[in-house]
């Protein structure tokens, strides 16, 4: 979705938040002006009849005219007699307005109504008349209604708003975080240049065992940084999916880490296995191989001043795909700490960054649809890596 479309539907729900309230309040006026305008001519009629004392004058019509307009108010009412009756009735949903008989058929639908306008407020007692029961008007319900409605849409705006900033600052974090890893990709650069120089130097001195044991591990580490500075540059990007021999690749993960780790005190050793025949996945095999290597790196550092072992297995996945599982033998993550763990930032180590297991959660989960998961166990850690075939 392009960046601009959450802040246009933002602007849009306050322009209409703003218009329907706008247009509410105008009715309210509009509706209470009208009122106002009943009851003064109401005034008016009652008054003239009351002072109007010539043979000729006729309260009824304006009696009449009184009732009428009463009624166009939209009050809902109910007439009871001393013994709660109903006696007549007006502005009632269904019943319209009428006078009420026990031998109506409408007259139970009149007493559950009672019961309902008395809910809604409580009523009133006329000496010689009997108690008023009434409801609310149109306007009055739609007060109690639309405010509501209004705040709950404000509230909506409010919680896209604060989703949206968050969209916003997550997304820019990520381009500096990828124009980061691309400067420290082109950083990487030159003294890998340098390296090679000496590389070819080394070579020149053939015959020289020690030389030549130097030269071939240094060759080692120059292929392993020029793959660190290619992944570098791989953040931000789409991956590149390809057929890939997903047991090949762990496997030089593996191969990688055996030469590296402690072999004489607290010694640390780390299994491979894999089911028969190749497994090919749609992958992006850089991408594949530095989530493994952030997993085993982990695990090498767990077992550091200890020793154990850590066990590397790649099988096909229920279902299709392939399941790679990293697992160790050592102290694991306690309970309090498990959730945390995908977390950016957050780290056990004195001097971690907290970014090894988000990034390879982030290369598995988004770049490849699949799933890792940091799987119970009685001891050590054990994460599984589900790629879909």
């Amino acid at each position: 979705m392009p960046r601009r479309v959450p802040v246009l539907l933002l602007a849009f729900g306050l322009l209409l938040l703003l218009g329907s309230y706008i247009w509410y309040a105008q009715r309210v006026v509009d509706e209470l002006r009208g009122e106002a305008a009943s009851s003064s001519l109401m005034f008016a009629r009652v008054y003239a009849a009351l002072v109007d004392t010539s043979a000729t004058a006729d309260g009824t019509a304006t009696l009449l005219d009184l009732s009428r307009e009463i009624r166009e108010l939209g009050v809902p009412v109910v007439v009871t007699d001393a013994e709660d009756r109903p006696t007549y009735f007006a502005n009632l949903p269904e019943l319209g307005v009428g006078v009420a008989s026990p031998r109506d058929p409408r007259y139970a639908a009149l007493r559950e109504m009672v019961r309902t306008l008395d809910r809604q407020n409580p009523p009133v007692v006329e000496p010689g008349i009997g108690k008023i029961h009434f409801g609310n008007t149109p306007l009055v319900r739609g007060l109690k209604v639309i405010p509501l409605l209004q705040v709950s849409m404000l509230s909506l705006l409010i919680v896209v708003g604060i989703l949206t900033l968050g969209v916003r600052a997550r997304a820019e974090r990520e381009r500096v975080w990828a124009g980061m890893a691309r400067e420290a990709a082109h950083q990487l650069g030159t003294p890998l240049s340098s390296i090679k120089g000496w590389l070819e130097l080394l070579a020149e001195r053939e015959g020289d065992p020690a030389a030549e044991s130097a030269r071939h591990h240094m060759q080692g580490d120059v292929e392993r940084l020029e793959r660190v500075a290619h992944r570098f540059e791989r953040i931000g990007r789409p991956p590149k999916l390809v057929p890939t021999d997903i047991g090949e690749a762990v496997e030089a993960v593996v191969n990688y880490f055996r030469a590296r780790v402690p072999t004489l005190a607290n010694t640390v050793v780390v299994n491979f296995e894999r089911g028969d025949g190749p497994l090919v996945i749609p992958a992006d095999r850089v991408l594949v191989e530095w989530a493994v290597e952030s997993l085993v790196k982990n695990a090498v550092d767990a077992l550091a001043g200890r020793g154990g072992t850590i066990g590397v297995r790649v099988d096909r996945a229920a279902g299709g795909g392939a399941r790679v599982r990293v697992a160790d033998d050592g102290p694991g993550i306690p309970p309090d700490l498990r959730r945390k763990i995908f977390a950016a930032g957050f780290t056990t180590k004195e001097r971690g960054w907290g970014i090894g297991l988000p990034l390879a959660r982030r290369i598995v989960e988004e770049s490849h649809r699949g799933r890792m998961a940091l799987v119970p166990s009685d001891r050590g850690a054990v994460f599984d890596l589900t790629f879909p075939g």
